[in-house]
């Protein structure tokens, strides 16, 4: 009874948003790294937090990741995760991950938490 209420939940469609913390996860990396193991430290990321292995970063988050170089990458960037249903008939998973980047508030990262979105459409 437990296995099928988490099983259930990790099949619906889903958007929440996150702070990565992206200094963290690339401390001691090599500089001319930061910028590639930053996307893939997302990935990895959005794996966990949603339960697919299908990951897709949009364009726009990846120029905010690279938008200061490869070295200087921000140390914290406010995403939206939402998990989709796969529409494509020979897709291997039925759902996928789409990372976009979101506004970041004027007063700041600190003390924002996981927020769950509403789906609008």
């Amino acid at each position: 009874m437990v296995d099928k209420a988490g099983k259930g939940r990790k099949e619906e469609v889903v958007t929440r948003e996150y702070t990565i913390n992206l200094h963290k996860r690339l401390h001691g990396c090599t500089f001319k790294k930061k910028a590639p193991n930053a996307i893939k430290e997302i990935r990895k990321f959005a794996q966990k937090a949603m339960a697919t292995t299908d990951v897709r970063v949009d364009v726009k988050l990846n120029k905010h990741i690279w938008s200061r170089g490869i070295r200087s990458v921000p140390r914290r960037v406010r995403v939206r995760i939402a998990r989709k249903r796969n529409d494509e008939e020979d897709a291997k998973e039925e759902f996928y991950s789409l990372v976009t980047v979101t506004e970041v508030p004027p007063e700041g990262l600190k003390g924002l938490g996981t927020k769950v979105i509403d789906e609008e459409d």
